[in-house]
């Protein structure tokens, strides 16, 4: 006797796991890391940066492709610029970060 119920299996492909990343996940990546360094809620920093928290945090997770105003202005409310955002993201695109990219000193 059947349920009715279809399983669905929602494992992505192995393929999926040994991709490159996105650049929009890298830069979600990189201003989260700074964020939650920081000790800060994606609250906190949305309304600083002007944008609304699901925004940011769909930002941070690499679903939405932030528009350099936006990722100027999250920089800001981090504390830092877009030229140490630009590095951080450049850093992690050569593997060579060895710890969480910092974009305001500390």
């Amino acid at each position: 006797m059947t349920s009715g119920v279809t399983s669905i299996d929602t494992h992505e492909p192995a393929e999926a796991e040994t991709r490159r990343p996105l650049l929009r996940e890298i830069y979600g990546r990189v201003l989260r890391q700074e964020r939650t360094r920081q000790g800060r809620t994606l609250a906190e920093v949305a309304r600083e940066a002007g944008v609304s928290t699901q925004y940011l945090s769909e930002v941070e997770r690499g679903r939405k492709e932030a528009s350099s105003e936006v990722l100027s202005s999250v920089c800001d409310a981090l504390g830092g610029s877009l030229i140490e955002f630009v590095g951080g993201v450049h850093r992690e695109l050569l593997g060579a970060r060895t710890g969480p990219v910092a974009l305001a000193a500390a």
